[in-house]
């Protein structure tokens, strides 16, 4: 499914449709319904449910009331309280749950989307293979799938013209949302990298702007 030019086209209203977006009990929050989180076939490759009521609903896709001088289309990344802003028109934002780099792994700054792939190949960095030799193995890139570490999608954050080997993309692992357990990776769970993918303009470099946590 590609909806890649939906973000700037289309109204709120149609926006909360695209989104699967259910109303909450509150005006100002619009949230994710469970089929969100459904198994699904993408690509052909079979995705498994996500028991999203087992995740905090905090971290639930949902779109909320978000004040930022930043332009609609800008991600915005808070590594302190594990979620991810995509800044929307009106004062709105598309909130997600992520995982994020554990201490020592955390790094804060600007930068833009440099590259986008759909069923991404991993190539663990020589970094990560001198600190877990079993990943060796993968030092030629590890085939797309669902136990690929980076899941679905991947988004490239690059600086400066330069690859800074920093990725938002999505994992096998749910329970990993809300945590700090990656490399300095921002995860999300699969349904939601495919969702913030296809709204991310491939013609444009997306700003992106991860908080210090």
């Amino acid at each position: 499914m590609h909806i890649r030019t939906l973000f700037l086209a289309i109204s709120l209203t149609g926006l909360l449709a695209a989104a699967g977006c259910t109303t909450t009990n509150s005006s100002s929050t619009v949230m994710a319904p469970i089929s969100a989180y459904a198994a699904t076939s993408d690509d052909g490759v079979d995705l498994p449910r996500v028991p999203i009521t087992q995740v905090d609903d905090k971290y639930r896709r949902q779109i909320i009331n978000y004040q930022t001088d930043e332009a609609p289309g800008t991600i915005i990344v808070d590594t302190r309280e594990r979620l991810l802003y995509l800044v929307l028109e009106d004062g709105k934002a598309l909130r997600y749950g992520i995982g994020v780099g554990r201490d020592g792994f955390r790094w804060s700054g600007d930068a833009y989307i440099g590259r986008r792939a759909e069923w991404p190949t991993w190539y663990p960095p020589q970094a990560m293979i001198k600190r877990q030799p079993e990943l060796k193995e993968y030092a030629g890139g590890m085939e797309p799938g669902v136990m690929n570490p980076l899941g679905a999608r991947a988004l490239y954050l690059y600086k400066n013209g330069n690859d800074t080997m920093f990725r938002i993309h999505g994992n096998p692992d749910w329970t990993s949302i809300g945590q700090a357990v990656s490399s300095g990776c921002i995860r999300m769970i699969n349904q939601d990298i495919i969702d913030l993918y296809a709204r991310v303009d491939p013609d444009k470099r997306t700003k992106v702007i991860v908080l210090e946590g």
